[in-house]
């Protein structure tokens, strides 16, 4: 095995490793997103106006950092 070999599977091995690191991060947040969505709903129009839209951001603010999560895991894999 040369150097380019070793090179080439450490990249391989950095490339699963940040990857999966992403996908995990992703998933946490869309639970979070999620959360907050099933929180409004059984709550429903006992829940506060204010209460609801800052809910509503959070869910935005979750969504936001998993697609964030999604598109690094795609431009490490190229496709972009």
């Amino acid at each position: 095995m040369d150097r380019r070999d070793r090179d080439s599977a450490r990249d391989a091995v950095e490339t699963i490793k940040g990857d999966t690191h992403d996908a995990l991060d992703e998933a946490k947040e869309r639970v979070k997103a999620g959360g907050e969505k099933v929180k409004r709903a059984v709550e429903g129009d006992q829940m506060p106006l204010g209460e609801r839209l800052g809910s509503h951001a959070k869910e935005l603010g979750h969504e936001l950092k998993a697609d964030y999560d999604k598109s690094k895991r795609d431009a490490r894999d190229g496709e972009v």
